[in-house]
């Protein structure tokens, strides 16, 4: 029965995974990174990646809430081939915060949570 269980959970887990939308902030590569005087986040990942998946509806979140004040940005490092290299990433996902000033201020990899993001984006706002 605990062998049931146990593999039902995987599979809801695997199921929920698989349905959470990677499309927060999808940008084209004509746009500036970091945006011109303004705080911006950017998060190198990629649709499959799970932890990217989990962090989508986080970013689409921020990416409203910020409007106007702070640039939240996804980049799909497998549609846009060049960005990991550019950015120096060789594990997704990859945050990178910037200052107004186009300054890199803070960097992680792996999965960071909203309001981990939001302090770092609050700061550099003040």
């Amino acid at each position: 029965m605990r062998l049931v269980m146990k593999s039902f959970s995987v599979m809801v887990l695997i199921l929920a995974i698989a349905w959470v939308p990677a499309t927060a902030g999808q940008i084209s590569e004509a746009r500036d990174i970091p945006v011109k005087n303004m705080v911006t986040m950017v998060d190198l990942g990629a649709k499959f990646c799970v932890p990217c998946k989990l962090m989508a509806p986080i970013l689409a979140e921020l990416e409203k809430e910020y409007q106007g004040r702070a640039a939240v940005i996804f980049v799909d490092v497998r549609e846009q081939k060049g960005k990991a290299k550019e950015f120096n990433v060789s594990t997704i996902p990859t945050q990178i915060f910037y200052d107004n000033s186009g300054q890199e201020v803070w960097r992680h990899v792996g999965f960071l949570d909203k309001e981990s993001i939001k302090e770092k984006l609050d700061a550099l706002l003040q």
